[in-house]
């Protein structure tokens, strides 16, 4: 099996797009090497609705938008797909090759319990899944009480999972990608899971299965 492509290599093609279109247009680079006007005020040559628009935009890779390549993603299929995940810009990518189908907002795991980079497969897939060592505490009346975590659950009290719909395990020690919160501060939040928009995840889990590529990257 291929080694899933760098997201580094994805994005030096679409700088090397971006640079060549800036320079066929005379187009001045910012600080961030996004293109400005005369003014020095953000400015974007690509045409609406491209990829490079997308990324262009002086709001990315921060935007809570999400970009989908129309064309592609229905002959993405579970054979040809891969997900690359970025930590340091909050972002994940579903590909096709090398390729981008969607780009997407993600919250990975916080400094006390962060996201392990690495080269992983999708060992498991559920569709409504809660966790088994996270979630809200009550106590025998039914009132919420401190904790997060089963030891916390008073006598006669009951533990309740967090929600994690399409859950898409990469290691059997608690780590996977599955619908979740993301803030929009867009910063890692997580118990070391993956978070993706409610939007999005169920489209990403249906063109994966047990075994695809899944890279996190740092």
């Amino acid at each position: 099996m291929n080694h899933p492509t760098s997201l580094l290599s994805v994005i030096a093609s679409v700088l090397a797009l971006f640079l060549a279109s800036c320079a066929n247009k005379s187009v001045t680079l910012g600080p961030d090497g996004k293109p400005v006007d005369s003014q020095g005020k953000p400015f974007n040559p690509f045409p609406p609705g491209s990829y490079d628009h997308f990324r262009a935009e002086p709001d990315y890779p921060k935007t809570m938008k999400v970009w989908k390549n129309d064309q592609l993603l229905p002959k993405t299929n579970p054979e040809n797909s891969r997900i690359v995940v970025s930590l340091p810009i909050q972002r994940a990518f579903l590909m096709k090759g090398d390729e981008v189908v969607i780009d997407y907002p993600v919250s990975s795991g916080k400094r006390s319990r962060p996201t392990p980079p690495g080269n992983y497969k999708i060992l498991e897939k559920v569709t409504d899944k809660s966790s088994n060592a996270y979630g809200k505490v009550y106590d025998a009346e039914g009132n919420l009480v401190d904790g997060e975590t089963p030891d916390a659950v008073p006598e006669g009290g009951k533990f309740v999972g967090a929600p994690m719909p399409y859950w898409m395990r990469l290691t059997w020690d608690g780590v996977g990608h599955h619908i979740g919160n993301i803030p929009r501060s867009r910063y890692p939040v997580s118990h070391a899971c993956i978070r993706g928009p409610r939007a999005v995840m169920p489209i990403v889990y249906g063109k994966t299965k047990i075994g695809t590529p899944v890279s996190v990257q740092e």
